[in-house]
């Protein structure tokens, strides 16, 4: 009997989780599976349900949400031999984009039912866990005032990015790679561990989850008519093709700055800290996740 824990986004309540359990108890039958469902109750809820996962011996924990709920749930399972399955029902889901996980709940428990496992990468800003990036730039901010907002999925974002653009102020940053230094203004500077941020968006396309490297992205100071091909490139992904971006990958990234005022995580804000330093590194492997059939770079 496979054991399963299912950990439902705080923010679904009791409905959603009512309208997915005849679903789940059609493709995850007894007694071939014993699975339990519960629900996020608080922040920090998710790592911890998923430590005890571990202890109990669970074999598969299932996130049902966004990218901050998994990334949550994650950090209770890096390093363990217990298994991350997600069923994407959050805005942006990049990771689950980025790992061709199907965003329709059934295919996503079929998944779950065929078990192919694979060890990804996962990457600490600051000691901060991110699965699909992290950045430091515009897109930090807008992540601090998002999650003040109520109005959740694209367009609520994008208001969100029209009404901050004017009032923001590029930083000049240096940024050691891997012992190689480079001092460059930036609109964005994201750190790549997947090729997704979400929504479709792309800014580095060549990176991938599985081949033990960090992927530098660094957006240059843009006007405000800059941000529609910058757009139109990252959901092509060929912006790191393009005079919008500047790409190196890495292992080790220090940056610094004047100003560090904002740091996202998988799209939820994190404190960057106080010493205007962070320090961003990749664990090769850590997390065992389920994943398609087919070959995913």
């Amino acid at each position: 009997m496979r054991k399963i824990l299912i950990i439902i986004n705080r923010k679904a309540g009791t409905d959603r989780e009512k309208r997915l359990g005849g679903v789940i108890r059609q493709y995850l039958p007894e007694p071939d599976f014993s699975v339990q469902i519960t629900h996020l109750a608080y922040l920090g809820h998710g790592a911890h349900l998923a430590q005890e996962a571990v202890q109990q011996g669970v074999d598969t924990v299932v996130a049902v949400g966004g990218d901050g709920s998994i990334n949550e749930i994650a950090q209770g399972l890096v390093g363990s031999n217990t298994a991350l399955a997600i069923i994407p029902l959050g805005s942006g889901n990049g990771l689950a984009r980025a790992l061709k996980i199907p965003l329709d709940v059934r295919k996503a428990l079929q998944l779950i039912v065929q078990n192919k496992r694979r060890a990804i990468d996962v990457g600490y800003a600051n000691e901060h866990l991110f699965l699909s990036n992290a950045g430091l730039g515009f897109d930090a901010l807008v992540a601090d005032k998002f999650r003040h907002t109520e109005k959740r999925g694209l367009w609520g974002y994008a208001k969100l990015v029209i009404q901050s653009f004017r009032a923001y102020k590029d930083n000049n940053y240096t940024i050691d790679i891997d012992g190689n230094t480079l001092q460059r203004p930036a609109f964005m500077l994201s750190v790549a561990n997947g090729n997704q941020m979400g929504y479709e968006f792309r800014l580095a396309r060549p990176a991938s989850v599985f081949d033990g490297l960090l992927d530098v992205c660094i957006v240059p100071p843009v006007s405000f008519l800059g941000l529609l091909p910058l757009s139109i490139y990252s959901l092509l992904g060929k912006v790191h093709k393009t005079k919008y971006m500047e790409h190196y990958t890495g292992r080790c990234i220090t940056i610094s700055g004047s100003r560090l005022d904002y740091l996202q995580v998988d799209g939820d804000a994190v404190s960057p800290g106080t010493d205007k330093q962070v320090q961003i590194r990749i664990e090769p492997g850590a997390l065992q996740m389920i994943i398609k059939n087919e070959k995913i770079t």
